[in-house]
């Protein structure tokens, strides 16, 4: 199943582009999942992943925890917490 991850600020810029589209293995179920497997892509990625207590996720434009099911997710967005002012 390939889905579309896109990552924003500075996750896109360790990571070194701001979407890719990847097909992953049938083991990767959570977003948690993928996040450990997309470390495996690049040394930019195991940067940008390392510490899932900096990141949040989205699956199709939906707030998630990173313990939720992927499911037919078409796109995951990865970024770090966002605050407003």
């Amino acid at each position: 199943m390939a889905i579309a991850v896109l990552y924003f600020a500075w996750v896109r810029e360790s990571v070194g582009c701001g979407e890719e589209s990847v097909d992953p293995p049938e083991s990767v179920r959570t977003v948690s999942d993928l996040i450990v497997w997309l470390r495996e892509r690049s040394d930019g990625h195991a940067q940008a992943l390392e510490d899932m207590g900096r990141l949040r996720a989205a699956i199709d434009q939906n707030f998630v925890p990173l313990d939720a099911e992927l499911g037919a997710a078409r796109e995951v967005a990865i970024f770090p917490p966002v605050t407003g002012g």
